[in-house]
């Protein structure tokens, strides 16, 4: 469409698919019922590490409606672990998450024995009698007592690295043998739940006549579960048709297949039957892979005028018992954008991940870019406190200018477009006219902080989508990616009506299922980049069909054809014309009996990078300890926004787990290893009391390069740069009233209550 004011692309739409949730009408995991199908419960590890002496199942096996009970000596021999994939550089050990507990446990909530019984109350009370007698262990809890100690969690190994990666920058040694000054910090962050509302679940079923496998699992996507069950079993891709309904969010909790959706595959395999297997909370608490446990020891070398010449950094990350194909995603990539928004000529980073009697760890949102963001925004902090330097003035000297992009970083990545000044001094206008912290009284201290966050966006690098233009008027489009929240029927059909010029109530899009064709999935805010360039480039597929069926009944050639407003015609005469549904009936009812549609993908270079500049504003109590956020502004710059509206609920949505990942949330174990944060009445998450800061929130827009959308990445934003700038913001506040050190999250009232003791001494 020629008019800008009928263009669907940057309406702020509600999103499509409310109103079918809202009415209870969605269809989720726990909706689906198979005919035939039985119910399966896990019995897990009531140890961190321990011996298996026993299993005794038989007072169990004898509960009503209980159709078997298995453990590791049933499934011995019929799987294959998978590996994790890596990146260039990352080295792992082969100590991989095995399917069941056989002989030790290594975490609590590891599984150890399944019960499949005809209902799911039923097979939990049956759980409850399965007598396993363990030989307790000595566990390792902390990564200092990992690296440092004698205990070895695995036997034949003679350390508990999991996994090392290491980069250093050509010319390191003469960049920052030059510098004047260094600022060194040790940072850490906690591990954290993702916690969704709906937790993980499947339903898969084993068809004997045919070998094939149908899967229904709670996921942020069905390619990467059928994979890993194909590769865990050895069974021919094609032969598993994976199956994505509603899901009530993942941040990162559901990729691939855990455990528990290849437990049920090999029972429903032995059984016959298909099994539903509905994680509850405690569950999710123990046994979902978890996020962060990382820490990082980091040395910024400064010139004598303030300016960035080189990063030294090492981390430690804590990486739990096994590793699972995601877990080395997140500390990988902290570790190679350590560097952020900055010109920073030098950089040595080493990354050891090791392993601990804890649950594996695994992406949560944001996946390693707020860790990366946490850690060069405090050294950065430290370093303005340092040179008695303006925390925004230090930055402004050092951030990547427009003309310097595509910039390679340091640390090899190659950022593809950015203005990364304009989005600081707005969002430093935005704090500065509303900020308070003239307030302080002899009970409270109000403080700002700010922070710059730049993330990659698009990994795998592709994605698939396809149009459907049906003779009845209406426009099917598939496309690779999954939603989980994110609206995509909404900003996807926007992309559609644009490019195609019908109404955007014409348009379907199909996700979730694995027939559809290959595809890579949602995470990595990758769905708009790489899922909606391939709609793009499959619209432009179809609109090149359609011309060529037009010019040979236009007795014209397709360069002097037009498109505007759904119709093509001839340059210069706007009659004949001819719809694409017209076009589509014509080749329908043709000799040949032609479709006019397109599969196809996208494929861009390298990641995107989208970026912003966040401020805070808390209030410390100086009393009780308690930090008040009282406002929180963001300035991104996501490139095209398709749907100003759901980018906002994005940021906002992100922004939260930001602040809560800063101020409440912590998964605790105790010196033994036993968790002690494993419900919500210990794990801190925000209510609507704790949300209720003010929040502003702004977009600039610079295009990235590699696709014709021009969009970026959105969905983890917020997450990346709150964190950050709420860090920035409580430590400012205890510098006011003499604190020198650093303070890591999460920023409870003991902990900063403990502070101000130290601080009075």
């Amino acid at each position: 469409m020629d008019n800008s004011d009928s263009r669907w692309v940057g309406k702020p739409l509600a999103r499509f698919e409310d109103v079918q949730l809202l009415r209870g009408e969605g269809n989720y995991l726990d909706d689906i019922e198979i005919e035939g199908q039985l119910y399966m419960r896990v019995v897990r590890s009531t140890y961190p590490r321990a011996k298996i002496i026993s299993i005794d199942a038989s007072q169990a096996s004898g509960m009503a409606g209980v159709a078997a009970i298995y453990t590791a000596m049933d499934f011995r021999g019929i799987y294959k672990p998978v590996r994790p994939m890596v990146a260039a550089g990352v080295e792992v050990r082969d100590i991989l998450m095995p399917l069941i507990a056989d002989e030790v446990v290594n975490f609590v909530g590891e599984p150890v024995a399944i019960v499949v019984a005809d209902t799911k109350a039923h097979a939990e009370d049956a759980a409850e009698l399965v007598a396993v007698e363990y030989e307790p262990l000595t566990s390792v809890v902390s990564v200092k007592a990992s690296l440092e100690g004698d205990e070895l969690i695995h036997g034949g190994t003679d350390s508990n690295i999991l996994m090392t990666w290491q980069k250093k920058s050509d010319g390191f040694e003469d960049v920052i043998g030059s510098a004047e000054r260094f600022v060194e910090g040790n940072f850490e962050l906690p591990r954290l739940v993702a916690a969704p509302m709906e937790p993980r679940g499947c339903v898969i079923s084993w068809d004997k006549d045919s070998d094939t496998v149908t899967m229904w699992v709670s996921s942020q996507d069905p390619h990467r579960p059928r994979a890993q069950l194909a590769q865990m079993f050895g069974i021919p891709v094609e032969k598993i048709k994976a199956i994505v309904p509603e899901v009530g969010g993942a941040f990162g909790s559901k990729g691939g297949s855990p455990q528990e959706y290849l437990l049920a595959y090999a029972s429903s395999k032995k059984l016959g039957r298909p099994i539903k297997w509905i994680e509850d909370r405690s569950e999710n608490f123990i046994s979902s892979y978890q996020g962060r446990g990382i820490g990082a020891k980091m040395r910024l070398a400064l010139d004598g005028e303030g300016r960035f010449l080189a990063l030294e950094a090492e981390l430690l990350a804590d990486l739990g018992a096994y590793l699972l194909p995601s877990t080395p995603i997140a500390p990988v990539t902290a570790s190679g954008m350590l560097t952020g928004a900055y010109r920073i000529p030098g950089a040595k980073i080493s990354l050891t991940g090791v392993a601990t009697n804890k649950v594996p760890t695994g992406p949560y949102r944001g996946a390693g870019r707020p860790e990366a963001c946490y850690f060069i925004e405090r050294i950065v902090e430290v370093a303005a406190g340092e040179l008695g330097m303006d925390p925004v003035e230090l930055r402004m000297k050092n951030l990547i200018m427009p003309e310097e992009f595509p910039y390679r970083t340091a640390l090899g990545q190659t950022y593809d477009s950015g203005d990364y000044v304009p989005a600081l001094l707005r969002a430093v206008e935005l704090l500065n006219a509303g900020t308070t912290t003239t307030e302080d009284d002899a009970g409270s201290v109000t403080s700002v902080g700010i922070a710059m966050s730049v993330e990659p966006a698009g990994a795998g690098f592709w994605e698939s989508g396809g149009v459907e233009i049906r003779p009845d008027g209406n426009v099917i489009a598939i496309s690779g990616s999954s939603a989980h929240g994110q609206g995509h029927k909404t900003t996807f059909a926007q992309i559609l009506a644009d490019e195609l010029g019908v109404d955007i109530e014409a348009i379907t899009v199909l996700e979730g299922d694995s027939d559809y064709g290959p595809g890579v999935g949602t995470f990595g805010s990758r769905s708009v980049l790489l899922g909606g360039e391939a709609l793009v480039i499959a619209c432009n597929e179809v609109k090149a069909i359609a011309a060529d069926w037009a010019a040979s009944r236009f007795e014209a050639s397709v360069e002097d054809l037009v498109w505007e407003s759904g119709r093509v015609h001839v340059r210069g005469s706007l009659e004949p014309t001819m719809t694409l549904f017209e076009i589509a009936r014509e080749m329908g009812e043709s000799e040949d009996h032609l479709s006019l549609k397109s599969k196809t993908r996208s494929d861009i270079p390298g990641a995107s990078f989208p970026f912003g500049a966040y401020g805070a504003e808390a209030r410390i109590d100086l009393d009780t300890g308690l930090v008040k956020l009282k406002r929180i502004v963001a300035v991104d710059d996501a490139g095209t926004i398709i749907n100003p509206l759901l980018a906002e609920c994005q940021i906002i949505g992100g922004t939260l787990q930001g602040v809560s990942s800063a101020l409440w949330e912590e998964m605790v174990y105790d010196d033994d290893g036993m968790p002690v944060s494993a419900s919500f009445i210990d794990y801190l998450i925000p209510s609507a009391e704790e949300a209720d800061y003010e929040a502003e929130t702004e977009f600039r827009t610079t295009p990235t390069p590699y696709t014709a959308l021009g969009a970026k990445g959105v969905g983890e934003s917020g997450t990346v740069g709150a964190l950050a700038a709420v860090a920035n913001s409580v430590n400012a506040g205890l510098a006011k009233i003499g604190f020198s050190g650093n303070i890591d999250p999460p920023y409870s009232p003991e902990k900063i209550w403990n502070t101000l003791r130290r601080i009075a001494k």
